[in-house]
């Protein structure tokens, strides 16, 4: 067990549990909820312990759903964030690995929640779209071709999402997060950790190789951002949310280029290279610029963070970290 003290605001009467709690947004979005509902009353789960996690921690494997089921039962849960997944580079590596564990621990969780009137949260990602997607300003309803098997588990996903809430009237909301941009972890996984690595090699070495192309161009969000938006979905009225498969969300999308270029502004002697790889493939196969209007007239979405705001955060808050 692992707790981090933090002023108690358990207005709500609500208990959370949030699977995956180990990962980037996991992580961090402890940390808020702690703050906002009291560390006695949020639950992290995860097959790996972090170095340092707020609320009570369990180590659990999410696809046994008899200890999930169980650590509802026991603690009283009322919302569910179910984060656990294997993200799109590292998924595919081993891609039958990926599908059972993504579809396997979201079944079990959509089932708890079903049968204990839970609330819960469920992240979409824009690998759901493919090379056949409208590739600017894709809309919220368009064709989905994922070329990934995290791309697949996510469209599939929604699907799943949708039917619980049509069949069984569960709760779940979803939204599509675009590449997440945050310095509390490094890159893990995902085929838009350059434009996190960026950010350490270049304040560590002075130098950086993309393994994506200097035209890149693709959806990108500040961590505090998506923690907001991630709140903001589960605080919304019921009747707020139209949308049961996910919503679109954006902030902001820039080249690669365009995020070197910034980032020189701070690092003035960074040397950027390019070298693409597998990944690159993966980054060309999803959309450039996404339509989030929906999310913004159902439940008021709104971003703060641009590129330069989001850059001078990285850099001041990694300085700091890495003791440069």
């Amino acid at each position: 067990m692992a707790t981090c003290i933090l002023s108690p605001m358990n207005k709500q009467n609500e208990r959370i549990l949030v699977t995956g709690a180990s990962g980037q947004i996991g992580t961090e979005l402890m940390l808020v909820l702690t703050e906002r509902y009291g560390e006695g009353n949020v639950f992290a789960m995860d097959v790996q312990e972090p170095a340092k996690v707020c609320g009570v921690f369990q180590n659990t494997d999410c696809t046994n759903k008899y200890l999930v089921e169980k650590a509802v039962k026991d603690n009283g849960i009322t919302q569910i964030y179910h984060l656990a997944c294997i993200l799109s580079a590292a998924g595919e590596k081993i891609p039958y690995k990926t599908w059972e564990v993504n579809m396997q621990t979201l079944k079990n969780v959509l089932e708890i929640a079903k049968d204990h009137n839970i609330r819960m949260f469920w992240p979409s990602s824009i690998a759901v779209f493919g090379p056949s997607t409208p590739k600017n300003d894709t809309p919220q309803d368009t064709v989905m071709t994922p070329t990934t098997m995290y791309g697949i588990t996510k469209s599939a996903g929604e699907l799943l999402c949708n039917y619980y809430h049509e069949k069984f009237d569960v709760d779940v909301r979803s939204i599509r997060y675009p590449g997440l941009i945050s310095w509390k972890q490094e890159p893990g996984g995902g085929t838009t950790d350059y434009a996190v690595d960026i950010f350490y090699q270049g304040l560590q070495t002075g130098k950086y190789e993309s393994f994506v192309s200097e035209d890149t161009t693709l959806p990108m969000m500040y961590m505090d951002d998506a923690i907001k938006a991630t709140l903001a979905i589960m605080d919304a009225d019921a009747d707020k949310i139209a949308v049961r498969t996910s919503y679109n969300l954006a902030a902001i999308s820039f080249s690669t280029a365009e995020l070197a270029a910034e980032v020189k502004k701070h690092i003035p002697e960074l040397e950027v290279s390019y070298k693409p790889d597998k990944r690159q493939l993966i980054a060309d196969s999803w959309p450039r610029i996404i339509d989030d209007s929906v999310a913004r007239t159902d439940w008021g979405w709104e971003h703060e963070y641009d590129l330069p705001r989001m850059t001078e955060e990285m850099i001041t808050h990694l300085k700091t970290k890495l003791g440069v």
